[in-house]
């Protein structure tokens, strides 16, 4: 049967410790999140079934402090020698071929820690010591949130060539040693009461489009004046928790600041382009995993004493997903090599290495919605059947070409570099 090995890796791209830990990741996904996936659904707010799961990925194999340093107990995962992107890209796509919405809640706890514990942005060695018990001294999952949206700006906040953070409504206002943080918060990933710490984007005044009042403050998510809503019933992602988080007058120390004016918004494209790879790779493990399902549903399916995979129609549809499947799961990994190697492609906040982590996206979603939409068809009605998971990978799939702005800003970033437009 098909299998997601069949699918081509660039091998010299990745580091030697890769394949072992893919082989841990993908123990837990054909052992416990498959088999209860489509339980999933409903338990997006209670998470009974999904925080087992969780706390084997996180606590167990231990993606909680992967990217701490190893004197802080950490996996040390934070090196360009280890081509932590590559490498991350590749435990990603493995989880999301089990269930997107784990592999989300996973790499968002990881995602934060790019713009100041990851080679070759500046190290922020105090706020790691400080921080890393909570990740590393536990039995428990601990999570992380970059907390961007509001209610009156969207993906404004990421649209930062444009807008320069000017839509900003949480405030952050400094007061002798520490910063007062006051705002409201939408949808954030590991949000709706998980236990962690908060990467929060504010700005330091109201309607500026100077990128020095850019802010990004760290935020433990018990302190004082952190108020978090029930999570969202949502059309798919159960296991990814998103809900409203309020910030009424939470103080935290001065030195929380991720690095200080303008380096904020610099290193904050850093995430634009580890979001972009990482939402690539979940469209990845979902496809695989589509194809994976088809040739099983159409190797047992008959029809005229042949498996219907042996029909003409039907094999050059089969074609076509293993097709986008491989030639995506390459272009990842292609992307995934850029960000590794800064000495050969540019730094992951270059509007360069920015514009072509959009182009990807723009790639793999079209095409994981046009192949899930093609999926559900061949299956007719079989394709909306919960047995058989395809029409929960569709659900997950299109939330995937939401995020980050959606398709636009996806298109308009693209654009405005390859093709230097001045007013998009």
């Amino acid at each position: 049967m098909l299998t997601i090995d069949d699918f081509p890796v660039p091998k010299l791209y990745l580091a030697p410790m890769d394949a072992q830990i893919r082989g841990l990741v993908r123990e837990v996904v054909d052992k416990k999140i498959i088999p209860n996936r489509k339980r999933y659904d409903e338990d997006w707010f209670e998470h009974k079934l999904i925080e087992p799961v969780m706390k084997e990925l996180m606590v167990d194999v231990g993606f909680q402090k992967a990217i701490f340093p190893l004197e802080l107990g950490g996996l040390g995962y934070n090196s360009l020698e280890y081509r932590p992107c590559a490498g991350m890209n590749g435990v990603l796509e493995e989880i999301a071929r089990g269930d997107s919405g784990v592999a989300v809640a996973v790499g968002v706890t990881l995602w934060p820690y790019t713009m100041c514990a990851l080679e070759p942005a500046p190290i922020r060695d105090d706020l790691l010591k400080e921080f890393a018990p909570i990740y590393c001294d536990t039995e428990e999952p601990r999570f992380s949130a970059l907390c961007m949206t509001e209610p009156q700006g969207g993906s404004d906040i990421e649209n930062m060539d444009i807008m320069h953070g000017k839509t900003i409504k949480t405030t952050a206002k400094l007061e002798k040693d520490e910063w007062v943080i006051n705002g409201h918060k939408l949808w954030p990933t590991n949000t709706g009461g998980l236990p962690g710490m908060h990467a929060v984007v504010c700005t330091t005044k109201l309607g500026s489009t100077d990128e020095k009042d850019f802010a990004i403050i760290w935020v433990p998510t018990d302190a004082k004046g952190v108020r978090h809503g029930d999570p969202y019933l949502k059309a798919g992602m159960a296991a990814d928790k998103n809900s409203d988080v309020w910030y009424e007058d939470v103080r935290v120390p001065k030195r929380y600041r991720m690095h200080g004016p303008g380096l904020d918004a610099k290193y904050f494209r850093i995430a634009i382009s580890w979001g972009c790879m990482g939402s690539s790779a979940f469209c990845v493990g979902i496809l695989i995993n589509i194809c994976e399902i088809l040739d099983r549903y159409f190797s047992d399916k008959i029809f005229q004493g042949r498996p219907l995979k042996e029909q003409d129609a039907v094999a050059a549809v089969l074609s076509e997903l293993v097709s986008d499947a491989q030639i995506m799961r390459w272009a990842v990994y292609e992307y995934s090599h850029m960000i590794d190697r800064p000495d050969l492609y540019g730094y992951s906040w270059d509007p360069e290495i920015v514009a072509k982590g959009r182009a990807l996206k723009i790639f793999a979603t079209n095409t994981l919605v046009k192949d899930t939409e093609k999926a559900v068809d061949l299956m007719g009605k079989y394709g909306c059947d919960r047995d058989w998971d395809v029409e929960k990978q569709w659900r997950d799939g299109k939330i995937i070409q939401l995020w980050m702005g959606g398709l636009q800003l996806c298109q308009m970033e693209t654009a405005r570099w390859f093709y230097k437009c001045e007013t998009l």
